[in-house]
């Protein structure tokens, strides 16, 4: 089951068959993939803003905030685009009173000001898929928060993903709670999408963990610009 909680306390489950719906009724269905997930040209440079209009210089950009389920439901990656993969859980949770900077400080964590936040996971022969999305009131907002992190993220070995076109993105490995992870971050327009890879049987490849920031970007661009 897939749970999706909006800006009160209230939690709606939905089915697994839901996100096969949206894969094709919300725009997803063109993102399907092969095995695992699909390379090449799925992810080339030029995102849109709130108008829907391509960003300059061929920059994953966009005003769009994302503050609805049906946002997060249409960005994060479902069954018909992650083919070979199993689906876990996905959700979404919407901040009903957002922290402003000035109470969070320098020093808080990097998603203290985020406004929502919303996740999917995937498992596939002992590796694990996880793709997280934390969204802010504005871009000022989101880039603050991704100097926060890159610095943050700075004590742990680099790992080398080839960057998405457009995409100001770093990866790195993270050992956490005993279990060995690629972290690829990416900062896009009001958002931080980030893809992890781990699990028992999972090589840590970074050419998978690019692959499958193939298929969430342009799903960001889409969900930015509906």
């Amino acid at each position: 089951m897939l749970r999706f909680s909006g800006g009160s306390s209230a939690v709606v489950l939905v089915a697994l068959a839901v996100l096969a719906v949206l894969a094709t009724g919300c725009g997803g269905g063109a993102d399907t993939a092969g095995e695992k997930a699909p390379t090449g040209d799925s992810a080339k440079a030029g995102g849109a803003s709130s108008s829907g209009k391509p960003a300059a210089a061929g920059t994953v950009d966009f005003d769009t905030v994302f503050t609805t389920e049906e946002r997060f439901k249409r960005a994060l990656p479902d069954p018909a685009s992650m083919a070979g993969w199993t689906p876990k859980r996905a959700g979404a949770d919407i901040e009903e009173t957002p922290k402003p900077a000035a109470e969070c400080g320098a020093d808080t964590h990097w998603d203290c000001t985020s406004v929502a936040d919303g996740d999917a996971n995937f498992e596939e022969v002992g590796e694990r898929a996880l793709f997280d999305l934390v969204a802010y009131a504005d871009k000022k907002a989101a880039q603050d928060a991704c100097r926060k992190e890159k610095d943050w993220s700075a004590k742990y070995s680099k790992a080398d993903v080839p960057p998405v076109p457009g995409v100001e993105s770093h990866a790195y490995y993270r050992n956490a709670g005993g279990l060995d992870g690629l972290d690829l971050t990416m900062c896009l327009g009001t958002v931080i999408a980030q893809v992890r890879l781990e699990g028992g049987g999972s090589t840590l490849d970074p050419a998978t963990a690019h692959s499958l920031a193939q298929v969430f970007v342009p799903r960001i661009q889409k969900a930015a610009a509906s």
